[in-house]
């Protein structure tokens, strides 16, 4: 039922900013295309991170390539977000 009823999951991280005023969003976006509803019902939600990696065309976008960007154009800092990466390991 899940893999026909969900649409898409949007999640959200508030990282420091660079200059100390205030937090920006990193976030992560996963659309349920036909790839994400076939492997949640086969249970291989292990294999949703690559379906995201490859889906980028589709509006998909992963957490961690998302705090890249935010790197990238120096809203946060690599320690930042090496402090979130480690928390969730």
């Amino acid at each position: 039922m899940l893999s026909e009823s969900l649409r898409g999951v949007i999640a959200q991280l508030l990282l420091r900013k660079t200059d100390g005023k205030g937090r920006v969003a990193a976030v992560e976006v996963m659309i349920s295309n036909q790839a994400i509803k076939n492997l949640i019902r086969e249970e291989k939600t292990y294999q949703i991170l690559s379906v995201m990696q490859t889906g980028k065309s589709q509006g998909m976008q992963t957490m961690e390539n998302h705090m890249k960007h935010l790197v990238e154009a120096e809203l946060v800092t690599e320690d930042e977000v090496a402090a979130y990466l480690k928390e969730t390991e």
